[in-house]
């Protein structure tokens, strides 16, 4: 992969793990379930406007939008606005990646190899220490919501490999016409319809701008141009050539939250940190062919992405070749095998 899109590759991680900090600016201002339907509504409108409806099953499609789109963000927001720091949370959100595998295997009948579980154990063992500091410093509510969270995003990579969407650019953007309705009348029940006018009608203050910037920046740069940009890189090299950069995001997202909001992070967060990271890569790993063994002829490596093997459980079906797990606001699905050819 040439420098300029290796340097790509580093600057959707970095948008991507920056994404938390916008999240945290928003949720200052509105509501968290408001603030969920409020970012896709401003995603799903253009999309109903301008960009053809992907030729998948409507199931999946839903599927990938509850899972992925509403549940995975009603729990992170829930998560933050509760108190878990921005950091912390682009960290645990990384727990998708094996339980993706772990459902992939249980659901969908996947092989897991040895390797793959050593992963799992190493990734779960990070997040236990994780969550017991967290639990110690401010409760264990937090963080179980954002690992809620990671679970749910498990389940919509699921949909999103059984879709096996030829575009799937197109099936990202259309998925977010799903959220938007169940999280706006989930907010009136919850959070009540005058708190949700009382944020849009303070919306037009200075006190508001650093929220709707936020906004803005998860919207656009988060979601759009960093997706594209992924997206285009994944089409022009290898899964397991682009993918391990998105491993940079809960660095950037971790090392921006210390840095701009002050966040620290403990010494056992780090380890356990260490870990997660050390897990998903582990997990990930593609096995070497055997001493003596050829490969067929035309045929071509598989690579499975370090953040998001668990999408296939190291095992790529014929229609896909899996993606990174992408940060919170990344909107990037599987990508099929033939839009690599």
């Amino acid at each position: 992969m040439p420098l300029r899109h290796r340097l790509l590759a580093l600057l959707v991680a970095v948008l991507w793990g920056l994404n938390f900090l916008a999240i945290d600016a928003s949720l200052g201002h509105f509501p968290p379930f408001f603030l969920v339907a409020l970012r896709f509504t401003l995603l799903a409108i253009p999309t109903l406007l301008l960009v053809p409806r992907p030729d998948v099953p409507w199931r999946w499609l839903i599927g990938y939008g509850l899972g992925f789109g509403t549940f995975q963000f009603l729990f992170l927001y829930a998560g933050m606005a509760a108190g878990l720091p921005a950091g912390i949370a682009s960290l645990v959100l990384q727990a998708s990646a094996p339980a993706t595998l772990v459902l992939g295997a249980v659901l969908l009948r996947e092989r897991v190899r040895g390797v793959q579980i050593a992963g799992i154990v190493v990734a779960v063992v990070g997040l236990i220490v994780v969550g017991i500091q967290r639990a110690e410093l401010s409760g264990a509510l937090p963080f179980l919501l954002v690992v809620a969270g990671a679970l749910s995003w498990s389940v919509g990579n699921l949909c999103n490999r059984k879709a096996a969407a030829a575009e799937p650019m197109r099936f990202a953007m259309w998925m977010s016409i799903v959220p938007p309705l169940p999280m706006l009348l989930l907010s009136l029940v919850v959070e009540g319809p005058e708190t949700i006018l009382d944020s849009l009608a303070a919306a037009a203050t200075p006190e508001a701008v650093p929220a709707l910037l936020g906004l803005l920046y998860t919207v656009v740069l988060g979601t759009v141009v960093a997706s594209g940009i992924w997206n285009r890189l994944m089409a022009r090299h290898p899964a397991g050539v682009v993918s391990p950069f998105s491993m940079l995001v809960p660095v950037v997202g971790m090392s921006a939250a210390w840095i701009v909001l002050g966040e620290r992070v403990t010494a056992p967060e780090l380890l356990g940190g260490a870990l997660v990271v050390g897990g998903v890569l582990l997990g990930s790993r593609r096995s070497l062919p055997m001493p003596g063994r050829r490969r067929p002829a035309g045929a071509h490596p598989t690579a499975v992405s370090p953040a998001d093997a668990a999408t296939t459980g190291g095992a790529v079906s014929p229609q896909t070749v899996p993606g990174p797990t992408a940060a919170a606001g990344s909107t990037e699905p599987d990508r099929p095998a033939a839009a690599r050819r």
